[in-house]
């Protein structure tokens, strides 16, 4: 191994598809980054000129021309690129991220991208999966015009103060929330461990109150889970939303947890899931697969890793995997491992097609950097790049199932879901027969 920081970096699609929608509850995707072994970011590159934003050009110039996967670099001349870079005079930052992203498009890669301060530190909080504040989901009231709670994170300060879905955010710190879009109410809410927020609410049936709250560190919730009695047979159902860095603790907790309840087959969905810590998806795939290959990268130079499991599985029990287009990067590491495997059986739409490593770094004014350095494949050799996974069963909804799900969001994994009832349905038809065997393979 290198001595950097493994990665890989999902593409999440431009829009959300309905199921993002349903189960962000209005928070907003940002392309995330995938990391392999180790938690934290790289440390920024030396740069070899003084500091200011030609340091920074090239220090992503150095990132690029040691890591990049291809070494022709899209057949265009890197070395002129930085004698382009570092000859113009730039009076901002700004005007230095934007020749960056302009040399960085030449390599015709997606994926090798240039992340200012803010989207980097967005990106860091995403994959931590930690944020400080205060722990609600909002939504805009538009009867009201005001800003309302949605959601409310278990053992957050918002759920320790008392607040409930419904309530509407009349103040924020004394500033009316009339007129404020959602995001520009959460800006106001986040901030620092330990600082003080004040909310006036008003909650039906009740008199304006005021809530005085401490933001804290708050861990987000990637995995929720749910155990569903389906005729005879006991269901564990794992929705699986992204790949943070809590998400592997919290399958662990799902997955034991519906074991004890003696389930007889899970559905696991990764439907809209854009990616995440490639680690996790790895230390998951170790949760479910006793055995056998689950993923293997190869870099610029053809040097080829495999990654497998360790015989630590937490069940055997049946499973199907519900995907979708949406369903991208690390979840399509996690399906590919295990449909490769015989495992489980995956149903639903191709899988989004990402199937690219990148390694993402920290520069020195708080930019950051995401490269592309390897291709990653299947156990079998598939290379899924804009191809995706296909499905063992595949099942696409009409346009008025989506609209239905979407406004009835309480129906996703329910007989009203037709992904899920067909998983119950196949799942019911392993039951009668002895379990899914997983194929034997040398470890």
């Amino acid at each position: 191994m290198s001595n950097y920081q493994k990665k890989a970096m999902n593409s999440a699609p431009k829009c959300f598809s309905f199921f993002q929608a349903i189960l962000y509850s209005g928070a907003i995707a940002t392309t995330a980054a995938l990391s392999l072994f180790a938690p934290t970011l790289n440390k920024p590159a030396e740069a070899s000129l003084e500091n200011g934003p030609k340091a920074v050009l090239d220090e992503a110039w150095q990132i690029v021309n040691r890591e990049y996967v291809d070494g022709s670099f899209n057949n265009i001349d890197w070395q002129a690129t930085r004698r382009t870079l570092l000859d113009k005079s730039y009076t901002s930052s700004e005007q230095a991220y934007k020749a960056l992203n302009e040399a960085l498009k030449e390599l015709n890669d997606p994926y090798t991208r240039f992340l200012n301060p803010e989207q980097f530190k967005a990106l860091n909080n995403q994959t931590s999966g930690e944020m400080s504040g205060v722990g609600m989901q909002l939504k805009k009231d538009e009867l009201n015009k005001t800003i309302a709670v949605v959601g409310v994170l278990e053992n957050s300060p918002a759920m320790k103060a008392g607040l409930l879905p419904g309530d509407q955010i009349i103040e924020i710190n004394g500033q009316s929330t009339t007129g404020l879009s959602v995001s520009e109410a959460a800006r106001m809410i986040r901030g620092d461990v330990g600082t003080e927020l004040v909310l006036q609410i008003m909650r039906p049936g009740d008199e304006e109150f005021d809530v005085i709250l401490t933001r804290d560190r708050i861990e987000l919730q990637a995995v929720h889970y749910d155990l569903k009695r389906e005729g005879n047979e006991l269901i564990g159902y794992i929705n699986l939303r992204e790949f943070n860095a809590h998400a592997g603790e919290q399958m662990q907790r799902a997955i034991e947890e519906l074991d004890q309840k003696n389930v007889d087959g899970y559905v696991l969905d990764l439907r809209g899931n854009p990616g995440g810590l490639l680690r996790i998806s790895i230390d998951i795939a170790r949760m479910l697969m006793d055995k056998g290959a689950i993923v293997s990268t190869v870099n610029r130079y053809g040097n080829r890793e495999e990654v497998r499991a360790n015989r630590s599985a937490l069940t055997d029990k049946p499973m199907v995997v519900l995907v979708d287009n949406d369903s991208a990067s690390a979840s399509e590491i996690l399906a590919g491992a295990l449909k490769d495997n015989n495992r489980a059986v995956i149903m639903g739409e191709k899988t989004f097609g990402k199937a690219l490593v990148q390694s993402v770094h920290s520069l020195s004014d708080g930019s950051g950097l995401a490269v592309t350095i390897a291709h990653y494949y299947t156990p079998k050799g598939t290379d899924i790049s804009k191809k995706g996974v296909t499905p063992d069963v595949s099942l696409e909804l009409t346009d008025s199932q989506k609209r239905r799900l979407y406004w009835q969001p309480g129906a996703i994994a329910t007989d009203s879901d037709p992904y899920y009832a067909q998983a119950v349905n196949l799942l019911k038809s392993k039951l009668l027969t002895p379990p899914l065997v997983l194929q034997e393979q040398e470890n």
